[in-house]
């Protein structure tokens, strides 16, 4: 018989408490999102009232430029993970794979075995009690609640059969903070120091940073409240293709739970689907250059072309 605990949404079973408040998780989506903001602002403002400091016009296309760039760079990691390694649509080379590992590194994706191990439940128990995310319960916890409140249980799942026995994934795993670590507050130190020692422009400096900040930020909370919430509800097309840039096509979400175990969330033919599943586009090349193989397409995306 299925126990009471099972069938409960998850937004009721798991306690929300200081013990079950995962910190990691609170840092990576509002307190480092933060500083980026705060990072922008004070920049912007000490080019506004310092004399000392310039700003140049040209600093704006930039910054979008790298907030544009860090948003897809943050989801062909995910896409990775996603679609190699959670469903097996293909398999990557150790070029492929260590891109899509620095990229999740980037995209503070966290532990891949967790990562997995709550989406397998998320196709198992879909919009039903069970799913780790399910917005019909809650569209708070669909889009925060459940990473930052976890149950001990569900971290205790061990690393999944089919990806334990990749090397680069169970060292970056192993040793996840100090990687992240070194991403994020490591290397831009470096960076700083370096520029200040020759010199440099560390207002244009600390802009970049921002923006790799703010594009990693918006990213994060594309997928958690785009997908999670908006990519389970009814949704205008436009909005869908929206998010489908914010995402690299990971917001065609009904494709996905359609054909699971598929490369390419739109048709294979057609200039707009391959720039709007950009995930699948990058797989794509990567099977090109001989670093992936045996990539799995679904039939209807293998050769039709997306209806207007």
């Amino acid at each position: 018989m299925t126990s009471e605990r099972q069938i409960l949404p998850r937004s009721l079973a798991i306690p929300k408490s200081w013990k079950t408040l995962d910190f990691g998780s609170v840092f990576s989506a509002f307190l480092y999102p933060a500083l980026g903001v705060i990072g922008l602002v004070t920049a912007i403002v000490a080019g506004l009232l310092m004399e000392s400091v310039r700003l140049h016009w040209w600093y704006a296309p930039i910054v979008l430029a790298v907030i544009a760039g860090t948003v897809v760079v943050c989801n062909i990691g995910i896409g990775g993970l996603h679609r190699i390694w959670q469903h097996k649509a293909g398999e990557l080379r150790a070029p492929a794979q260590i891109i899509v590992m620095i990229n999740c590194l980037l995209a503070m994706q966290g532990s891949i075995k967790d990562w997995i191990n709550y989406h397998s439940q998320h196709h198992r128990f879909a919009d039903q009690p069970g799913d780790p995310h399910n917005p019909f319960e809650s569209k708070t916890w669909a889009w925060v609640g459940w990473i930052l409140f976890r149950d001990d249980k569900d971290l205790a799942r061990p690393m999944p059969l089919w990806i334990k026995n990749n090397v680069i994934v169970r060292i970056c795993d192993k040793n996840y903070n100090l990687l992240a670590s070194l991403m994020h507050f490591g290397i831009p130190a470096i960076i700083y120091l370096t520029v200040w020692a020759l010199g440099g422009d560390l207002v244009i400096t600390l802009l970049i940073h921002a923006a790799v900040v703010i594009g990693r930020a918006m990213q994060f909370h594309a997928t958690v409240l785009g997908i999670n919430v908006f990519g389970h509800l009814q949704m205008p097309k436009w909005f869908t293709y929206i998010l489908a840039l914010l995402t690299g096509g990971e917001a065609f979400h009904d494709h996905h739970h359609d054909e699971p175990v598929s490369i390419l969330h739109l048709p294979r033919k057609g200039f707009w689907n391959r720039i709007f599943d950009y995930n699948g586009t990058f797989f794509l090349i990567c099977e090109k250059l001989k670093w992936a193989k045996d990539l799995n397409i679904a039939p209807r995306f293998a050769t039709v072309k997306a209806k207007a």
